[in-house]
């Protein structure tokens, strides 16, 4: 399949390796694209798995709604589960980084009959980020988060100083130079930024526990996300859980995609 339908909004999706093998769903963050699991892909279908890797909601053309209301996180659950449904898989392994990690987190609690195993990569669980904003510097680290839900004013600053910005927190740059490149697509940036405009901070006290097999990769150098969230995400979790620290920054499925690609295979491999 290279596409999938909802709500009159139609998503590219690339499907690599074989038709019958075990489903592994990859979620990019922002402001990436399904480029960022590239190096990460390959790994997966060595070992026989059938890989589905979405561009998300607002990274397309022909899935880029205007209003904020779209893109509530419920929005994002109900993609990838219509994503499920067409390419006929029952259950897969959800993979998700930045805020496809926060995707996954919600999908794990909304739709767990749908998983064999969660990966989250970088975004801890949404409990423990919520703590994490009372007990340590997580509220300094999201500053900008509460910018970005500002009309008009973010996509001044983020258009002159992202592509920066991530080459700054250790993003490779010839990807920071494509990202930025697509974000140049007429209304791009403003949905890729409305995903902080329909974020409501309500979801991340209200979250439930998961109940799915799940690993945690961060790493210890992610400007965006402390250890204080990382270390007690095991708390959230009610299942199998590993915590996989790297020495590493955010941008994960581009500076340690091998890394990466080990532990969604484990986590898939004693699922099975």
């Amino acid at each position: 399949m290279d596409q999938f339908e909802r709500s009159g909004l139609v998503f590219p999706v690339q499907d690599h390796g074989p038709a019958d093998g075990a489903g592994v769903v990859l979620l990019h963050g922002f402001p990436q694209d399904a480029s960022s699991w590239n190096q990460v892909v390959p790994h997966l279908t060595d070992q026989g798995f059938r890989v589905l890797v979405p561009t998300q909601r607002g990274y397309a053309a022909t899935a880029r709604p205007l209003r904020r209301a779209d893109y509530h996180m419920h929005e994002m659950v109900g993609d990838v589960l219509a994503l499920l449904d067409a390419a006929g898989l029952d259950r897969v392994h959800l993979v998700g980084h930045d805020w496809g990690g926060s995707v996954a987190w919600s999908f794990a609690i909304a739709q767990s009959s749908r998983l064999h195993t969660l990966t989250a990569l970088s975004t801890p669980h949404p409990g423990a980020m919520a703590d994490a904003m009372i007990h340590s510097t997580q509220a300094l680290k999201s500053w900008y988060m509460g910018l970005f839900q500002l009309p008009w004013l973010p996509e001044q600053i983020v258009s002159r100083t992202l592509g920066k910005s991530l080459v700054d927190t250790g993003l490779p740059s010839a990807d920071a130079v494509r990202y930025m490149a697509a974000l140049t697509e007429p209304g791009a940036l403003t949905a890729a930024l409305n995903w902080y405009r329909g974020w409501r901070v309500s979801a991340l006290r209200k979250a439930p526990d998961v109940s799915v097999p799940t690993t945690y990769i961060w790493g210890d150098h992610d400007f965006a996300l402390g250890r204080y969230a990382a270390e007690h995400t095991a708390q959230h979790v009610t299942a199998d859980y590993t915590f996989e620290p790297l020495k590493a920054g955010h941008w994960l499925p581009e500076t340690r995609p091998e890394q990466v690609a080990v532990a969604i295979i484990d986590r898939a491999r004693r699922a099975e």
